[in-house]
């Protein structure tokens, strides 16, 4: 089958950790031999934001990691977008349209598809159906073929407040082709790899991980990210947070190769109202083979079994299992043996390709499309559609 994408962006994971799971969910779509196009728009915040602080290279980078996506983009404002999405569409046996698109986009999209007798799924990767209705409201789902939500209560959302009567829980997963054990000298005692949070988990941040550098000076403790406001790089460095910028995702296997254990602390939302839904750093940690401590979550969907990581409930527990984790080499290789094994066994990219497949099986698509072993099609070029073959190339007309 010919499987089309449109996200945000594939090029750039700048704060945008959606990228990780949708590269490797097309890319083990790769390796099952089915045909994948992926279109985003000229200009994304992502890009815009990796280009101004880190130039072309980690879009080279990931040209280079991953070969057999074929990155397109499209301007969203241009007067010939219709006929654009129409060319881009062309053969589509299935169209995957992330959340985090214009509505404009959104909603022009699912007539072109259905007008070939492809299908058409919008994805969504994010919380704004719960904690912004009112931008969800502007997507025209009932035009969908169904709605995939990564999470059950995300998912619930969609069919009681939105009246999407197929809609699926997808969630994330590892990319293990990529997120896996390297076998490195460890150089850091505790990692943490995320954003400050948009206010969503300050405290929590304060309490569960500078609170344990202050209890334990005589360990190392370091993080990458973006988005730390200056009164969050002053509070680091006065626990003793080595602050080292932004990781790109295909540099944080080495990161967590270098390090004795890593920490989970979900934003507020994921506590709260969202119960169930981990972010994308617990599996590709865990897929990494260190050992990981979560403060307080509710894995509700009984995605991992208990003791593939290691669950506190208050910061002097979490404190506590850092620096055991951290000083017990025989301890931390347990732990992460454990979490490894689940990953491989439960939340691969694979595993959500052929989730994926079995939800078009259920939608009864395969007369439309073709069959699961139908193949490639013809794919189109268009004037503003651009195929993205030299990496810095692509890399400026993905942005301009």
């Amino acid at each position: 089958m010919k499987f089309v994408f449109f996200v945000h962006s594939a090029v750039s994971d700048w704060n945008h950790g959606n990228a990780h799971f949708v590269r490797g969910l097309m890319s083990a779509l790769t390796r099952m031999g089915h045909g994948v196009v992926s279109y985003e728009p000229r200009g994304a915040w992502s890009v815009e934001n990796l280009l101004r602080d880190h130039g072309v290279g980690p879009i080279v980078e990931f040209a280079r990691a991953y070969p057999e996506i074929d990155v397109r983009s499209y301007d969203p404002r241009s007067p010939s977008l219709t006929d654009d999405l129409t060319e881009a569409l062309a053969g589509a046996d299935v169209v995957l349209v992330h959340e985090w698109n214009d509505p404009h986009v959104v909603n022009a999209i699912p007539p072109l598809v259905r007008a070939n007798g492809g299908l058409c799924l919008f994805h969504d990767t994010h919380h704004r159906p719960w904690s912004q209705p009112e931008a969800i409201a502007r997507f025209d789902l009932p035009a969908y073929d169904g709605v995939l939500a990564f999470g059950d209560v995300l998912r619930d959302v969609y069919r009681e407040r939105f009246g999407v009567e197929r809609a699926w829980t997808f969630h994330e997963a590892a990319d293990v082709e990529r997120f896996r054990p390297l076998d490195l000298p460890k150089s850091t005692d505790v990692i943490w790899i995320g954003n400050w949070g948009d206010e969503e988990r300050t405290q929590e941040l304060r309490d569960y991980w500078l609170g344990a550098a202050r209890r334990f000076p005589e360990l190392s403790f370091a993080a990458h990210g973006v988005r730390y406001p200056d009164y969050a790089l002053a509070e680091l460095a006065d626990a003793g947070v080595e602050f080292r910028g932004w990781a790109p995702s295909l540099t944080v296997p080495a990161e967590f190769a270098r390090s004795r254990v890593t920490l989970h602390v979900p934003r507020r939302a994921y506590v709260q109202a969202l119960r169930g839904i981990p972010t994308i750093r617990v599996f590709e940690a865990l897929a990494c083979g260190i050992p990981l401590v979560s403060a307080p979550w509710l894995d509700s969907e009984n995605l991992f079994r208990p003791g593939d990581y290691v669950s506190v409930d208050s910061p002097e527990a979490m404190w506590q299992a850092l620096h055991r984790l951290a000083t017990d080499e025989d301890a931390a290789a347990e732990q992460a043996a454990v979490g490894l094994e689940t990953i491989l066994a439960r939340h691969t990219c694979g595993h959500r390709a052929e989730q994926l497949l079995g939800i078009i099986l259920e939608l009864g698509s395969l007369g439309a499309a073709g069959g699961l072993g139908g193949g490639n099609r013809e794919q189109g070029t268009g004037n503003s559609l651009q195929t993205q073959t030299d990496p810095l190339a692509s890399s400026e007309a993905a942005c301009t």
